[in-house]
């Protein structure tokens, strides 16, 4: 039906590697794949295999959940999409499932990864991911200036007062840095 791989953690698991909960639902525990390290796993490739065949308004619909956390949708592959690296963005856990996760007299409680068969129009947008890339990518550069102009700032009542030449300035320093550290960037996605 589906395969899985974790880039750089595993090779391709199948259908097996999971839980079947009911005929279109499937779960795989996290905690017996890397423990509660489950917040380090950044992606999951997910693939129809060539034997299965979803009908056209179908879509497997992949879903993570952290402990003490609900399920969030993260995409899905289709027909037409069969294959797709999906970003894992980890939810934090609880302040009730952080208490649990180290309680030595009760079982741990662990990540999941949701697989599931739903109709593709009641899902949200699969580009989902890249638009939560996106939208990590902007508060972090929205944040990384107003760090910038935050030192620069004096105060003059209820306002903050920055030199004329702060954005000109910021902007320098932040391309000055992205061209000496490629991975400087990188930092901001994740």
């Amino acid at each position: 039906m589906f395969g899985v791989v974790f880039p750089n953690r595993s090779f391709p698991m199948d259908i097996s590697s999971f839980s079947q909960i009911d005929t279109f639902h499937w779960v795989l525990d996290m905690n017996t794949f890397v423990g509660e390290a489950y917040d380090q796993v950044r992606e999951l490739c997910i693939f129809l295999l060539n034997s299965f065949t979803l009908p056209p308004d179908k879509a497997l619909a992949v879903y993570i959940q952290a402990p003490g956390s609900a399920f969030q949708f993260c995409g899905a592959v289709t027909l037409a999409r069969p294959s797709a690296v999906l970003s894992l963005a980890w939810p934090e856990p609880t302040g009730d499932a952080q208490l649990q996760l180290t309680a030595a007299d009760s079982a741990p409680l662990s990540a999941k990864i949701g697989v599931s068969v739903e109709d593709l129009a009641t899902l949200p947008s699969l580009d989902v991911a890249a638009e939560k890339k996106v939208e990590r990518l902007a508060m972090k550069v929205g944040e990384n200036l107003f760090n910038f102009m935050q030192s620069f700032c004096g105060v003059d009542g209820s306002k903050l007062v920055v030199p004329m030449d702060i954005l000109d300035r910021w902007f320098k320093k932040f391309q000055e840095r992205a061209k000496r550290d490629p991975e400087y960037l990188k930092s901001f996605v994740f």
